[in-house]
């Protein structure tokens, strides 16, 4: 009876599969790690069912995971790697060049499968971070791994959240299509529903935003979310290298598109990049502040409605409460009036139109007749060889209040010169080397303090005219009459050498006249328009937007004017003049050259010379 036992156990044995501990005497596998495997319940003929002893004869039947997996082995066959393989890509990726070693797999979610999502980034970059597989195969993305590692999703899984995306989550697992492919989850069209799955409340918005609608509708041109937020390099909004950081997003991200030319050409967009980048809330992001209004602020974000829709942000009935956001009080007015405005032509308001074309004409002529006024003057002079020599003895020229004045305004306006065209031009290197960009927070308040002082020191000059009576004497002194316009023709004829007479004057010259009105024209122009844009809330609750257009582009053109003329016609008076290089130092000292007062002002000298001899006066008045 033992016998016959034992006999049927020895066939019994003889017929069982070999376990894995009889596989191992031969095959190197580590027992350990494959029963700590997913497939370890399987054993090792659980996948090598071709071999039914051990040892077993000749080399055992290919492995076919589609015994078990036939639903991700369908799959995969479709796929960008399952098709490449079949089209001889060698190294195309595998299910163990994913899953790794059949003996090894882990379950996704233990921590060191290599499909685990915290892995997939190490996984996928195998291949996808190897310079040498994405140029032999021509893949176009750089890099796609390690700028999905810095951007939120991955910040967030590296951090362990696993509701965060991962490759997976967005390209598929074993079903992973090409982008061209219809039914692709990055396929353009499928994208927002791709990203609803975690972002449903967005997608809802999205899809019956005017982008949304627009890809529906089959467009190629309007913007998914990736067109928005980037592919593997999505970054949060506060992060400065975000395509959606208030700093970026309406140069690089909404004017990516809306500033095409090409797409511009298709569909009309009319020229609101440049209109805006030019504007006040477009200086002020291109210098650095990050609270200033960009695109998204005005016109939503997913939301993006047509301006005709009632419930559009920008839609005519819902601008106040829009635009009151940053500007409380806002008034009704703003509605009519049309918002992206560029001074330099396209959609402009009437009154910006002839404030451009006026100062385009007042400009050229202006600083045309001075370039041309000053270079033959100073050519003649230099021509004349005349030795810059005297008796050395000084004049009064400016009294104290004068110099005060004169010194307020000197500092203020060269204050106001720098930080005016540091907004205007905040990305020169002459700016950043001053430090006047970043938030602008120190440019604006350097502004507002020297426009304060110019207007003071104006103000003040006033008063003192008003309350001293022989000062007040400079006012008809610099009133500009007919002679004036005999005298710039005379000497322009003498420095032509057409005549020997040198043109003389009194108290002032045509210089001295159309320097002094030219400027309290221009601070009174420039005082203007900086009150109602510095008091942009105030003005907005009472003028249309307009109003404001006006003001800035007078504001811009009138500054571009008054510096030009400051530097062509007041520093070569002052300074390069041959007769009063290297500077008449009236300014600090109130006296100029008796000599040089005696040559040109000859019967103003002589009167000087009859109230100092008399005592009535030890100083006289000047311009500023």
């Amino acid at each position: 009876m033992r016998l016959l036992f034992a006999g049927l156990l020895s066939v019994v044995l003889a017929a069982a599969p070999p376990a894995p501990k009889d596989c191992v005497a031969c095959h190197d596998v580590d027992l350990v790690v494959f029963e700590a495997s997913k497939h370890a319940s399987m054993g090792c003929t659980g996948c090598h069912s071709s071999i039914t002893k051990a040892p077993h004869d000749g080399k055992p039947a290919p492995v076919k995971c589609a015994t078990c997996h036939e639903e991700e082995v369908k799959a995969y066959a479709k796929s960008v790697h399952g098709l490449a393989r079949q089209s001889g890509m060698s190294d195309a990726a595998t299910c163990s060049s994913c899953h790794g070693s059949p003996h090894t797999i882990l379950g996704s979610s233990e921590p060191g499968s290599n499909t685990n999502k915290k892995n997939l980034p190490r996984t996928c970059g195998s291949c996808h971070s190897n310079p040498d597989f994405l140029a032999k195969h021509k893949i176009p993305f750089v890099k796609p791994v390690e700028a999905y590692q810095v951007s939120v999703h991955g910040r967030e899984v590296a951090k362990g959240n696993s509701a965060a995306a991962g490759c997976s989550d967005c390209h598929g697992s074993h079903d992973i299509l090409a982008s061209t492919d219809p039914k692709a989850k990055v396929n353009r069209a499928n994208v927002a529903d791709t990203c609803g799955v975690c972002h449903n409340e967005v997608q809802t918005v999205y899809a019956d935003s005017v982008h949304g609608l627009a890809v529906k509708r089959g467009s190629k041109d309007s913007p998914t979310c990736t067109g928005c937020h980037g592919e593997h390099n999505i970054l949060a909004p506060k992060d400065p290298g975000s395509m959606v950081n208030a700093a970026r997003v309406s140069a690089v991200t909404c004017g990516r598109c809306h500033g095409d030319e090409r797409l511009n050409s298709r569909y009309d967009f009319g020229d609101k990049v440049p209109a805006f980048q030019d504007s006040f809330h477009g200086l002020a992001i291109r210098g650095g502040q990050k609270t200033a209004a960009n695109c998204a602020s005005c016109h939503g974000v997913h939301n993006i409605l047509s301006s005709a829709d009632i419930r559009s942000t920008v839609n005519p009935a819902n601008l106040k409460q829009t635009c009151g956001q940053c500007h409380p009080g806002v008034g009704d007015k703003i509605t009519v009036s049309k918002v992206h405005v560029r001074m330099a032509g396209g959609v402009e308001h009437i009154s910006v139109k002839w404030i451009r074309l006026t100062y385009y004409m007042l400009i050229p002529m202006t600083i045309g007749f001075m370039l041309f006024h000053n270079g033959l003057d100073w050519l003649a002079k230099l021509r004349r060889h005349k030795p810059h020599h005297g008796t050395g003895e000084q004049l009064p020229r400016m009294n104290k209040w004068f110099r005060i004045t004169h010194g307020m305004v000197m500092v203020s306006f060269i204050t106001l010169v720098l930080t005016g065209f540091a907004l205007k031009f905040p990305e020169s290197a002459w700016v950043k080397v001053m430090g006047l960009n970043g938030t602008g927070v120190l440019r604006g308040l350097l502004h507002r303090i020297a426009a304060v002082v110019i207007m003071a020191a104006t103000v003040l000059h006033l008063i003192h005219l008003i309350l001293v009576k022989r000062d007040r004497v400079i006012l008809k002194e610099l009133l500009p009459g007919l002679q004036d316009a005999k005298d710039i023709l005379n000497a322009i004829r003498y420095n032509l050498g057409l005549t020997d007479k040198r043109p003389t004057f009194g108290m002032f010259g045509y210089a001295e006249k159309m320097e002094y009105w030219a400027f309290m024209w221009g601070t009174v122009v420039m005082a203007v328009t900086g009150v109602l844009l510095w008091a942009q809330n105030w003005s907005l609750a009472r003028f249309p937007i307009w109003v404001m257009d006006a003001a800035t582009a007078a504001h811009y053109y009138e500054a571009i004017l008054a510096t030009l003329s400051i530097l062509v016609w007041h520093w070569y008076l002052v300074i390069f003049d041959p007769e009063v290089y290297p500077m008449d130092m009236a300014w600090l000292t109130g006296k100029a050259s008796a000599d040089h007062i005696r040559e040109t002002r000859p019967e103003y000298y002589a009167e000087l010379m009859k109230k100092t001899e008399s005592g009535e006066s030890d100083t006289e008045p000047e311009a500023k």
